[in-house]
């Protein structure tokens, strides 16, 4: 169960920092101020938020 955790967490960061590049709040990437990369960023973001619910639920649970 925590591994879904660590992939939730990994997913979210990669995600906000893929957002930061696609929206040109950080530079010095090719993906930097490309709005797909932000986009997929969400997506990376939302599917983490996923796993994280998901395997707190299932923590509670038993």
């Amino acid at each position: 169960m925590w591994i879904r955790g660590v992939v939730g967490v990994v997913l979210v960061a990669i995600g906000a920092v893929w957002i930061a590049q696609g929206a040109g709040a950080v530079h010095g990437s090719a993906m930097s101020g490309h709005v797909q990369y932000a986009v997929i960023g969400a997506v990376a973001v939302v599917l983490g938020l996923a796993l994280l619910v998901r395997g707190w639920f299932a923590h509670r649970r038993g």
